[in-house]
Formats: C-alpha cells, structure tokens, sequence
C-alpha cells in the first residue's frame, strides 16, 4: 500500500469527500509508484483522511474510496458497494420496467464503471483504469446479486486514450468468461414499452435509462399533437408519443441504422399490443443534421417539439461552444413550435450546468422577443443518482416549456 501525503491547504475538499485527487494536490508519494495499488492519503500534517486507489498511469491519479480509516477497501468492500448499489434499484425493476442502471460509477462510489441490467443481460462500461482493475470482482458480484444470466463489458471509446486503457470487450456467463456474445438480441420493457437491442454492440450501453422518467412527463404533452422529435436515437420519446395518441410524428437524426430500428420498435410495440394499431403511418424518418433539418422545417408547425442531443461539451474547454449549439437548437426550434406549443430540451454535456443550459435557452427566447414558460425542470432518472460531494455526477438537465409569441 502507497503512502500519499497531499499538499499544504490542498486537502479540505477530500476531507468533505471529494473522490478526485489529481497531481497537482500530491506532495509525496512512498514508496515510488511500481503499480497500480491502495494507498493511504494523509494530509500535510500526517493526520489520516481516506483510502484510495492511487495510478500514475491513469488521468486521475488517486481515487479516493474510504473515509473509514478501519475499512481498507478490497474485494469485500467492493462486493458491498456493488450489492447496495443493487438493492437500492429494487423499487425500479418491475413487470413493465425490466431496465435500468445498476451502478452508476462515482455516484455508487465504484469510480468509472457503469452497469445497466437489460431483462437478464448487463452491460458494463469501463472509463477508467481503476474499473478496468477491478471488473472481474465486479462481475462476481453482480452475478452474485442479481438473477443476470450474460455480463458484457464494454470500454468506453471517449475515456480509453485519456485513462490509457485498452480498448477490449469481454463476456460472460454464469460458468465464466466466454469468447463471443450471444446470438440473440436483448429483449426489455421500461414503462410497459418493449425495447429491442442487439447483443454484443455498444453505444454507450445501447439503451438510455436515464430518460425514463423524463418520457413519461413529456408522453402526458403529445396526445393528438404534431410532435417534432430531434435527435431520436431508437425512438423512446416517439414511441411514447405514439402511445399516448400523438397525431403525427417525425423523427431526425444523423444515423440511418437507428432510424430503421426505431421503425422496427414500432412494430413491435403494435404487434404486443401497447401502441394503438396505426402508428407506424404516424411517423416519417429523416436522416439529417439537426440543425440543418430544423432549418428546412416550416415555422408554427409542430405543437411538440424534443430536442435530445448528444453530448456538446466533451470538457469545460468547450463550454462556450456548447452553449452556442444549444441557444442555436433552441432558437431554431421555437421558430418551429407553435404559439403556446411545448418544447423538451436536453443536455447531457457534464461541462454545462443547470443554470448553464436555462441561460442558453433565455438568450434564444430573448433573441427572438418571446416569452418561456418553464412547466417542467428535468433531470436523469432516480437510479442515477447524483453525489452531492461530485457535482460531476449531476450531468443530465432539462426543461419542458410553453413558447408564447
């Protein structure tokens, strides 16, 4: 175990449980680094403040995991957070929701691993070194607490040059590691609307569980409207629309495959029974820009509009880039939306804040001389939770509003 004394007046913010210590907060380092391992991190003064998991290979550099100073964090402690973070999605999983996620890195303190539970299959994302150390304690675990019967794990392309990691993906199987997925597509329902991914490919984790509850408050605003949904993805937001009697819907996004695949979710929620019989002729797909399709769209049109990007700040280097893309989405679609229709729009960039995302949005109305009501103020879902000690860990915003002209 390393000994690592941090900095003179560096070490308040650990002490109030900040995991993240980085080079320029370390004084010392005993003995020199050889390999990954647990260190004790003691302050200047020598006085003890937590374990963690020290790596000078990694970006971060320490992980802070233990503020107990009886408690040195192994497998047992791990196996622990891992069952905590199980048991406290017990209230999620149901008959008509058979995902969501299950660990959700910092915020169920095992740092850089995401798990999300599919019917009987979990996807793992690994984004640090300290994940990719400790997965197949992980996968153990998991096994052990939940009735999962394939594990898959996946590394997360944005962080593997940055923590450098290899980029590998494994599976397993309750009677160990195995050299290929299955065969057979996953199968899941959330909020009694089936979902079908394939096995084995990963964007992010192929699924986004932490929009659950944000689709079913936006749902209650488009019976019988036109609903505009940008950036679809697979088409969740659709799908609710199409269930709670939208009108009319279009769909837009930068990738033809996911637009056939939210066409074919259609079917199926139609042939199950949940989406009225129809539907499909409600919706057209478009492959396209958003903002360059949202420019060719008639103004006053859509009664509903979704604005769900992907992620515009990688890093808060690209904050005011970001900021400018979303005011850009947002001015261009309340030249769309109707008087007095309704808008939901996201941002998943961690780099901007709530009141980051709510100002882009007042300069957009303020550009055009509208007025905003804010009827919804939306973040992720209950099983991502967020660390207050890690604002980091708070990445997802939204705001459903009325636009009047």
């Amino acid at each position: 175990m390393y000994t690592v004394r941090l900095k003179r007046n560096r070490d308040e913010i650990f002490r109030k449980h900040n995991p993240w210590v980085f080079t320029g907060a370390i004084d010392s380092v005993s003995p020199a680094f050889f390999q990954a391992d647990n260190a004790r991190v003691i302050s200047s003064s020598g006085t003890f403040i937590a374990y963690g998991w020290y790596d000078e290979k990694a970006h971060t550099t320490l992980h802070l995991l233990s503020w107990d100073e009886g408690r040195v964090p192994g497998e047992c402690w791990l196996r622990e957070k891992v069952r905590q973070a199980v048991d406290a999605r017990a209230s999620v999983l149901d008959k008509d929701t058979t995902c969501c996620r299950l660990i959700h890195g910092e915020a169920d303190f095992i740092p850089g691993l995401a798990a999300d539970i599919y019917g009987d299959t979990i996807r793992i994302i690994i984004s640090s070194r300290y994940a990719a150390d400790h997965v197949e304690e992980t996968v153990r675990a998991l096994f052990e607490y939940t009735e999962a019967r394939r594990i898959d794990i996946f590394t997360d392309n944005t962080f593997a040059r940055l923590e450098n990691l290899r980029n590998v993906t494994r599976h397993f199987t309750r009677d160990g590691e195995v050299s290929q997925p299955s065969q057979e597509n996953i199968l899941f329902r959330e909020s009694g609307i089936w979902y079908e991914i394939e096995s084995g490919i990963s964007q992010k984790s192929g699924f986004y569980c932490d929009q659950r509850e944000n689709r079913n408050i936006v749902e209650a605003y488009t019976e019988g409207k036109r609903v505009l949904d940008v950036c679809c993805f697979t088409g969740s937001f659709t799908l609710h629309a199409l269930r709670s009697g939208a009108r009319e819907v279009l769909c837009i996004d930068a990738s033809e495959s996911v637009l056939r695949h939210l066409l074919y979710q259609i079917h199926l929620n139609e042939n199950k029974g949940v989406l009225p019989p129809g539907s499909r002729q409600k919706v057209t797909t478009r492959k396209a820009d958003a903002f360059e399709a949202l420019r060719q769209e008639e103004e006053n049109s859509w009664d509903v509009i979704i604005l769900d990007p992907p992620k515009l700040a990688s890093s808060k280097s690209r904050l005011q880039t970001a900021l400018k893309g979303y005011k850009d989405l947002s001015l261009a679609a309340m030249r769309l939306v109707r008087d007095g229709g309704i808008i939901a729009s996201f941002s998943c960039s961690g780099a901007v804040s709530k009141d980051d995302f709510r100002r882009a949005t007042a300069w957009a109305a303020a550009d055009l001389g509208y007025e905003i009501q804010i009827l919804n103020q939306l973040t992720q879902a209950s099983d991502h939770p967020v660390r207050i000690s890690l604002e980091e860990t708070e990445y997802l915003k939204g705001l459903v509003y009325r636009v009047k002209k």
